[in-house]
């Protein structure tokens, strides 16, 4: 398959997926602005901060190095070393989640039963959806790497809505649960996500006519299995050594993504009620990030591991697969630059109001409101003084101390300072869209043409 082949379905993989978020991110994001009016900052929390960090750091100790390692391999690999490499994730899991259980219980500060009921069985649960999860990593690299567009981001979508329908419904009628709630709603998650990916392959499997099953590397779902055999290794020692470089690698990544959860869990430097506050306020301001630039970052990334051989010189490689992917690169580069700079200008001036509108004077107001402000003008001087030195009068212009309409007049006000905003965003993207002709000239042919040859195939 030729790299121009490979970046169209890298960017249909991406179009697709960040299309089917923002649909299915929309219904959840209106069921968590909901439930939020119905549940204490204490039990937000220890929810979103405690127990999903315990979730998020086995998940990532046990599978994220094999994922890239794994990702990485050549067409011509044996497919069922790698299924073995992977089906090590589901011990590592239940290792990490037996010690980091153990800490969450014995070492680190328990919340008041009388506050938030039924913590141990919150921490016991949210580690048990961690396995289950991993059972289903053998499915999910075979579908990345066959980058089958739709499985992925269907199977996520529909996972997380069940499990905020599941969450708003016991909320309502079952509140007294406490912890029960959130991790029953967990474990569905994890339960359906891994289902999908399952049911989604029998009936592939179980279709001989179908071209995807034709392409796949295996015939069976037995072939997924961890198979061993007398004649071969368990399996692919290259693959296990990258894993293992990997693994080093991705600790900084996993220290910038959680460092303020870690923080926040092992110093104590606030209360749960400050820590659910603060990571609700820490998740609206990276929605962007996950729903744009994630699926953007996870596709791409299987295009470079296509295109470019690991290891080897660019000199020694096909000279238009490196020019086609080192334009890829900078237009991807320059999308990422633009968007980040456009939301960290227009995020600050607009937070408070996504605030108030969506959790209410418990959002928008208090100490932490204040500290996340002051953070997000540090990063916007920060990002403006690095590459858009020259704007700089512009930027600090446009990033001022005092929000101009406060959301304390009433919704005229509010209506206005949107109005406001949207106008300025048009104009924005209007001067983007004059001067940056290359960006959008790949833009258009790689996103927009993409979209046109799914509905046509």
């Amino acid at each position: 398959m030729g790299s121009r082949e490979v970046l169209g379905q890298a960017a249909r993989l991406a179009s697709s997926g960040l299309l089917l978020q923002v649909l299915f991110r929309v219904i959840t994001f209106v069921l968590n602005a909901f439930v939020l009016r119905f549940l204490s900052k204490e039990i937000v929390g220890i929810v979103n901060v405690r127990l999903t960090l315990l979730y998020s750091t086995t998940i990532f100790l046990a599978r994220e190095a094999f994922r890239r390692a794994c990702l990485s391999g050549g067409p011509q690999r044996d497919w069922s070393q790698t299924f073995n490499l992977l089906w090590l994730t589901v011990p590592l899991g239940v290792f990490w989640s037996l010690f980091l259980g153990w800490v969450w219980l014995r070492l680190l500060e328990v919340p008041d039963p009388n506050v938030v009921s039924h913590y141990g069985t919150g921490v016991v649960v949210f580690g048990l959806s961690a396995v289950v999860e991993l059972l289903g990593e053998p499915f999910w690299v075979l579908a990345q790497a066959q980058m089958f567009v739709r499985l992925k981001v269907i199977a996520e979508s529909l996972s997380v809505i069940l499990k905020s329908v599941l969450t708003a419904f016991l909320v309502l009628w079952l509140p007294h649960w406490g912890l029960y709630i959130f991790s029953l709603a967990q474990l569905l998650y994890t339960t359906v996500l891994v289902l999908c990916y399952v049911i989604y392959f029998t009936k592939l499997l179980g279709s001989a006519e179908s071209n995807k099953q034709q392409a796949l590397p295996i015939s069976r779902m037995t072939d997924l299995l961890p198979s061993v055999t007398k004649h071969r290794a368990f399996v692919n020692w290259n693959e296990a050594k990258l894993t293992w470089s990997f693994f080093k690698q991705s600790f900084l990544k996993q220290i910038l993504t959680e460092g303020e959860r870690y923080v926040m869990t092992f110093l104590n430097v606030l209360n749960f009620g400050d820590q659910g506050v603060y990571d609700i306020v820490n998740n609206l301001g990276s929605l962007v990030a996950r729903l744009i630039f994630q699926p953007i970052e996870e596709s791409f990334y299987i295009f470079f591991a296509k295109v470019l051989e690991r290891g080897k010189d660019a000199t020694l490689q096909k000279q238009e697969d490196v020019a086609v992917a080192a334009t890829v690169l900078e237009s991807l580069l320059k999308l990422a630059l633009l968007t980040g700079l456009t939301i960290t200008i227009f995020g600050f001036a607009y937070s408070q109001l996504a605030l108030d509108i969506y959790g209410g004077a418990m959002l928008s107001s208090g100490s932490v409101f204040t500290a996340k402000k002051t953070s997000w003008v540090t990063a916007a001087q920060r990002c403006s003084l690095g590459f858009h030195g020259h704007s700089r009068s512009f930027w600090s212009r446009l990033v001022q101390d005092k929000v101009f309409l406060c959301c304390e007049q009433g919704w005229p006000a509010r209506l206005a300072h949107i109005a406001v905003g949207a106008f300025c965003l048009g104009v924005t993207l209007g001067t983007a869209f004059l001067t940056e002709t290359k960006l959008i000239n790949f833009l258009r042919t790689q996103f927009g043409g993409s979209r046109l040859a799914d509905k046509t195939s």
